[in-house]
C-alpha cells in the first residue's frame, strides 16, 4: 500500500466513524478496529501487535472524536452533564484497569472477546423495550460500578461505551436524544483512560512500527482523527433529525458483520 492509498483509508474511516460518533454517540471502535486491522496488516506490520495497535489507535481517536460530536450536542441541549460528572470516577477507574490489562492478552483471545462482546452489543440494539416509568438512574456507589464495567469493557475493544451506555440510560428513563449527547461526553474520560494504558502497556513492547506511542500508531491516528471531527458535527445534525431507532437497528447489522470478519481474519 502507498502512501496516498494509506491517507486516503484512514480519511475514510475517520469520515464515517464522525458520522456515526455524532449521529449515535458512538465512539466508533467496533467499526474503526476491523478496519484499521486491515489497513497496519498492509503496511506488513507483524500480525501479534496489528491488534493491539488498532485498538490502541482507535481508542486515541474517540479523544477528538468526542469532543466534536459533544460540542454539537451541547448547542442542542441533548448533554445530561450531571449524568457525566457522577459516572466519570468509575469510568476513569475501569478504563485505566482495561487497557493496562488488554497488553496480556493474545491477539487471538483479544479478537475473540471482541467480536463476542460485539455480538451482545448489536443484539441489544435490535432489542426495544419501554422500562418501567419509575425507573431512575442508581445512586453514586451504582453509578461508580456501572461506570467501570462499562469502561473496563470498553477500553478492551476500543469504544466509546455508547453501545452500553445509550443503552443503560434508556433502560433508566433519559430520553434516547438525551442519552445519545450524554454518552458522546463520557466518550471523552473512557478514551483518556484507555488511552493512556495503552500507551503506557504499549511501551513495554519491543518492536513496535516507527511512529508508535505504545499502541498507539500516531500515523494513523492523524489521519483518522481529522476526518472524524469534520463530519461528527454532521452526525449529531442527523441525529435530531432523522428516525434514530432505525440507524440503530442497520448498525446493529453492521456491527454483527465486522465482528464475524474479525473472527475469521484472525482465527481462520
Amino acid at each position: 500500500m502507498n502512501g496516498i492509498e494509506w491517507w486516503l483509508g484512514c480519511g475514510a474511516i475517520g469520515a464515517f466513524v464522525g458520522v456515526l460518533a455524532g449521529m449515535l454517540g458512538i465512539g466508533g471502535g467496533a467499526i474503526m478496529v476491523p478496519l484499521l486491522a486491515s489497513l497496519l496488516d498492509a503496511q506488513g506490520i507483524a500480525r501479534s501487535q496489528i491488534l493491539h495497535l488498532a485498538v490502541g489507535t482507535s481508542m486515541a481517536t474517540i479523544l477528538f472524536t468526542s469532543v466534536s460530536s459533544v460540542r454539537a450536542h451541547h448547542v442542542r441541549g441533548a448533554v445530561r452533564w450531571r449524568i457525566l460528572k457522577q459516572i466519570t470516577p468509575g469510568i476513569l477507574a475501569g478504563g485505566l484497569a482495561g487497557s493496562l490489562a488488554a497488553g496480556s492478552v493474545s491477539t487471538r483471545g483479544l479478537a475473540l472477546f471482541f467480536a463476542l462482546l460485539v455480538y451482545a452489543v448489536g443484539a441489544n440494539m435490535l432489542r426495544g423495550h419501554t422500562p418501567k416509568a419509575t425507573r431512575d438512574l442508581p445512586g453514586p456507589l451504582g453509578m461508580f460500578t456501572v461506570g467501570a464495567v462499562i469502561s473496563g469493557l470498553s477500553s478492551l475493544m476500543a469504544i466509546g461505551g455508547a453501545a452500553m451506555t445509550i443503552p443503560f440510560m434508556v433502560f433508566c428513563n433519559v430520553p434516547p436524544i438525551q442519552a445519545v449527547g450524554t454518552a458522546s461526553a463520557i466518550g471523552f474520560p473512557i478514551a483518556l483512560a484507555g488511552t493512556v494504558g495503552y500507551v503506557a502497556s504499549g511501551l513495554a513492547e519491543g518492536g513496535l512500527p516507527l511512529g508508535s506511542l505504545g499502541y498507539v500508531y500516531l500515523p494513523a491516528l492523524a489521519g483518522v482523527t481529522l476526518a472524524s471531527v469534520l463530519t461528527a458535527p454532521l452526525g449529531a445534525r442527523m441525529a435530531h433529525s432523522l428516525p434514530t431507532k432505525r440507524l440503530k437497528q442497520a448498525f446493529a447489522l453492521l456491527l454483527f458483520f465486522l465482528a464475524t470478519r474479525m473472527l475469521f481474519r484472525f482465527w481462520a
